[in-house]
């Protein structure tokens, strides 16, 4: 059955706010697919679509048959409708080879774009880390390989440059997830330009329109953004509360495209990676990244509504 981009992207949204059940992939059709926002990477101008999919805690699941399942549907669906991004790291217990795993089972396994991390002390130990990660995604080479929190970075930086100079990697970037981190983020921003750089950034938390995400759109690095709800704080504040009616002229259609949706409205992201184990979760957010997004005037109602509940 052939649908309608309109009456596609209508299904998927009744779906995400009424019963969450799972849509036939033929509900998806490839114009929705391609309709999700992207944006270009600022070093290469290769478009990137805007909602990606973390993998901290939700993919540390081991060989948990079940989970696995569970998380094959989540790759799945988070295709389908258009997503690409898949963030990991040495960090995230089995996260990296869960991910491996699993998108070497699927006939879209190359249509990913794969970031991960390196997070040790040590030249050569940061090196050896990298290759492991590599092998446990099952990747010969890697798109995006970060710096995580910065750890031993001086070390780094000339390894992951070396790296992409040699076609390993394809972006090389940096991490961080407190607001502390930002003055470190700007000045490396501005002194090493990285392709990426990763940061926390929502709308209660919103240090980073205070000069980092200006300084990273000013120097060309685009910006992926974590902990776009708080760890989930954002969820708990806004149980049992009402969308304001205003809504629907955004096309949100869930409090978590309401929190997606202000992060996407500065033009400075790239792309957000909220994190998820749950199928129909990942696509209530990768519907953020359909319909309008909100102005400057609207990103401040939505900040004063949030304020007021």
């Amino acid at each position: 059955m052939n649908y309608s981009r309109r009456r596609a992207t209508k299904t998927l949204a009744k779906l995400a706010m009424s019963s969450f059940a799972l849509p036939p992939f033929s509900m998806v059709s490839r114009n929705q697919k391609s309709a999700m926002l992207k944006r270009p990477i600022p070093s290469s101008g290769n478009p990137l679509p805007v909602i990606g999919l973390g993998t901290w805690q939700s993919f540390d699941v081991g060989n948990d048959s079940e989970s696995r399942k569970q998380l094959t549907q989540v790759l799945s669906q988070m295709n389908a409708m258009g997503g690409k991004v898949i963030d990991s790291s040495p960090m995230y217990g089995s996260s990296e080879a869960v991910v491996g795993d699993l998108t070497s089972t699927l006939d879209f396994q190359d249509s990913f774009f794969y970031a991960t991390k390196v997070w040790t002390s040590g030249r050569q130990q940061g090196i050896d880390q990298m290759k492991r990660s590599m092998q446990k995604m099952n990747r010969k080479t890697i798109d995006l390989m970060q710096i995580h929190n910065l750890v031993d970075w001086k070390t780094h930086l000339s390894t992951l440059k070396n790296m992409k100079e040699k076609g390993e990697i394809k972006y090389w970037g940096i991490t961080h997830y407190t607001n502390a981190s930002h003055e470190v983020l700007a000045q490396l921003i501005r002194d090493e330009k990285p392709d990426f750089a990763q940061f926390n950034f929502s709308i209660r938390e919103r240090h980073a329109e205070d000069f980092l995400l200006q300084t990273a759109s000013d120097n060309g690095t685009a910006v992926i953004i974590n902990r776009p709800f708080e760890g989930g704080t954002l969820f708990r504040i806004t149980k049992g509360k009402a969308l304001p009616p205003w809504c629907k002229e955004l096309a949100i259609n869930s409090w978590a495209q309401f929190f997606l949706k202000y992060i996407l409205g500065n033009d400075a992201v790239n792309c957000v990676i909220p994190g998820t184990s749950k199928p129909r979760h990942v696509i209530d957010n990768m519907g953020a990244g359909f319909g309008k997004l909100p102005d400057t005037k609207e990103r401040n109602k939505m900040v004063q509504y949030l304020s007021n509940i």
